[in-house]
């Protein structure tokens, strides 16, 4: 079993920042990609961002390429999500995923543990 538990979120304003770290205990050395994912009010979870094991590989949604970075640290077990220019529709519920196979999915179907989210609001 691999326990994920996000934190960071908050109440930011429009262009406004924020780090999301999200730390891994349990079997952590199974874990290989990592990804965020964010669920609006209303609205179905959505990919944000992936990272391979060694960070070599990051992958991102269009809607954030350019403002957010996905980063991880596995000598602390801990993966972020650094936002930056916030918007208003980056609202949401803001997830951490770890898979335990091989590849680095953008699908929410590709991960085997989640987080339980952490709200992130972006006030205009």
């Amino acid at each position: 079993q691999v326990h994920l538990v996000e934190s960071g979120g908050g109440l930011v304003q429009a262009g406004g920042s924020l780090r999301l770290p999200c730390a891994a205990s349990g079997r952590t050395f199974s874990m290989y990609a990592m990804g965020w994912f964010r669920q609006a009010p209303g609205k179905e979870r959505e990919f944000v961002a992936a990272i391979s094991w060694s960070g070599g590989s990051t992958y991102y949604a269009d809607s954030v390429k350019g403002r957010f970075t996905i980063s991880r640290d596995n000598a602390k077990n801990t993966l972020y999500l650094q936002m930056n220019s916030l918007k208003p529709e980056d609202t949401a519920v803001y997830y951490c995923a770890a898979r335990v196979r091989l590849g680095v999915p953008v699908q929410i179907e590709g991960y085997d543990y989640w987080g339980q989210g952490t709200q992130v609001t972006v006030s205009s």
